[in-house]
């Protein structure tokens, strides 16, 4: 298949909509020769965070010398967003060619009388086969949905991190907070050590489950701690302690301005220390390094423009809301504030509205490029009940360019879905570009 092809594949596979179970994808990797088991893994999930700490630690990784592979989802713009190798994306090239050997393993399930693998199933299994024949020392790998029966979860981690536990998916993954905990807490394996943040009812149910698998458990604020933080609009800096880990006062900085990062960079840290146990080649004063200059595109992320201040942010759930209204409220307290706004219509939408907006904020509504987008008009209607002044425009590029006039002396805040911030990050890449 050429690149162009692969894309089409994947579209076709759309057909066949989201389906959890692990019967599809274990038969898939076998028939691929179970690329999955070519190297170390460690396996991150969580509701919100796991693509954040997914980073710092495959960053950390790298910076050790390590081969890293990282695999997440979703991607902003391209599917070769999801595989990288210490950084860098996989090639158009590469991309179709894995593609191309994991179709044909699909068509042969499909000649033998079995289901399709989905989309996301694919991809799994493209990336464990691309990161085999790069021979990368680890691969970090982020969880698609829940963990215990996200098509990631055939691996057979070195270390697992659930980052945090709120009632999302809850359709799909149990029906309560308790439910989605079960499933996140799916992807710890037998003495497999886990580390978390996560409180109250998930945390007991991440703890039962470590109890049950005698995996070590490493908890935030029982077993590390965050004990000192300063922050700017450029970043924090933050001290962690971490006596089971050998971490005293272990000092380093992260570029990410969000408050709720640092609780992300402190399960990474813990990560890396409970990794370093086992592996003497991964150097603390190198994850250091790496912490300070990893960046996660999307993720209250500084898009400054002409003097314009511009922050885009992936949230996407009451939980992500509210980790962005606290870093808007701590970053620029007094900014008046502007926002482009695009949801799905099967999110929490009231509830995300409620968390995010005050009566004096600006807000225009598009719709992300997803059939699962709630129309603009119907988000207009929401969004009006709880402020002043409020806009639809359907048209994301006309909407981009309103928000930015309307925003001229304020700040902008584009988010509400990943699928809309994607676009809107690459149009305003290239507007600084240009």
């Amino acid at each position: 298949m050429t690149y162009q092809q692969s894309l089409d594949y994947l579209a076709s596979l759309n057909t066949f909509g989201m389906r959890l179970g692990l019967s599809r994808i274990c038969r898939l990797a076998e028939l691929l020769g179970n690329p999955q088991d070519a190297c170390k893994t460690v396996h991150i999930t969580g509701t919100n965070g796991k693509g954040s700490v997914s980073a710092l630690a495959a960053a950390a990784l790298s910076a050790s010398g390590l081969r890293t592979g990282l695999f997440t989802s979703p991607h902003l713009v391209f599917y070769n967003e999801r595989m990288c190798v210490d950084g860098a994306k996989i090639s158009d090239e590469d991309f179709a060619r894995m593609l191309s050997r994991t179709r044909d393993a699909a068509e042969r399930m499909i000649a033998e009388g079995e289901e399709s693998p989905t989309q996301f199933e694919v991809l799994t299994a493209a990336a464990f086969l691309y990161f085999a024949k790069e021979k990368v020392d680890y691969a970090v790998i982020e969880v698609g949905l829940g963990g215990l029966l996200d098509s990631t979860n055939i691996i057979t981690p070195v270390a697992t991190v659930i980052t945090n536990v709120t009632l999302e998916h809850a359709d799909v993954c149990g029906g309560t907070l308790e439910g989605v905990a079960e499933h996140k807490a799916g992807i710890i394996k037998e003495n497999v050590p886990v580390v978390t943040a996560a409180k109250g009812t998930p945390l007991d149910v991440i703890r039962r489950t470590a109890r049950e698998k005698n995996a070590p458990l490493y908890v935030m604020g029982e077993d590390f701690y965050l004990r000192s933080c300063s922050r700017t609009t450029e970043g924090q800096k933050l001290s962690l302690d971490a006596p089971s880990l050998s971490l005293s006062d272990w000092r380093y900085g992260i570029s990410f301005a969000a408050p709720y990062q640092a609780e992300n960079s402190a399960a990474a840290a813990a990560l890396m220390g409970v990794l370093a146990q086992k592996d003497a080649r991964i150097s603390m004063s190198k994850t250091a390094e790496a912490f300070s200059r990893t960046a996660w595109p999307g993720r209250f992320e500084r898009m400054d423009a002409d003097g314009q201040k511009i922050v885009v942010d992936g949230a996407h759930n009451p939980a992500g809301m509210k980790s962005l209204r606290e870093a808007l409220d701590a970053v620029f307290p007094t900014e008046p504030r502007v926002f482009l706004l695009g949801i799905l219509h099967d999110k929490a939408i009231d509830d995300m509205l409620d968390i995010l907006l005050r009566p004096e904020d600006v807000v225009f509504v598009t719709q992300p490029d997803s059939g699962r987008a709630e129309t603009a008009e119907r988000l207009l209607q929401s969004v009006r009940k709880r402020v002043r002044q409020a806009e639809a425009e359907p048209d994301r590029d006309r909407a981009l360019t309103r928000a930015k006039q309307a925003a001229e002396g304020k700040l902008l805040c584009c988010t509400g879905s990943l699928y809309l911030i994607g676009e809107l990050r690459a149009r305003l890449q290239a507007g600084k570009e240009a």
